[in-house]
């Protein structure tokens, strides 16, 4: 497999760990990759009439750079615009919303998640 293909499969094995993750806790998931013309949004989720938008940055190490480093000003100009345009065709678009970004690390026996709650801001 190459490097890519490693990627992809590691980034959505995180993805649905993520998304159990906030399942587990009474979100309601409403879409997950969706992909517009300004980029994919991870995860979409709905809960006490919040619409949380949810970045995944998965890792093999801990020992590298949180990921959630890697969620940059123009990473997060790119969820925000992507976001605006899911919520123009959105039964939700009157809803406050969320973006969180969550981390998944490997840990003995399964996965550890890091969630970051309003991670950034929709300025």
């Amino acid at each position: 497999m190459n490097d890519d293909a490693h990627k992809k499969e590691l980034g959505q094995k995180g993805e649905a760990v993520a998304a159990k993750y906030y399942r587990q806790r009474g979100y309601l998931l409403l879409n997950h990759n969706y992909r517009t013309r300004l980029g994919e949004l991870d995860l979409i989720l709905y809960k006490d009439g919040t619409l949380v938008f949810a970045e995944v940055k998965t890792r093999t190490s801990a020992r590298k750079a949180p990921p959630a480093d890697s969620v940059g000003y123009r990473k997060r100009r790119h969820l925000i615009a992507a976001a605006q345009l899911y919520l123009q065709r959105s039964p939700y678009a009157d809803a406050p919303v969320r973006f969180d970004v969550v981390e998944v690390l490997p840990a003995e026996g399964g996965w550890q998640v890091h969630c970051i709650p309003n991670a950034f801001q929709c300025d």
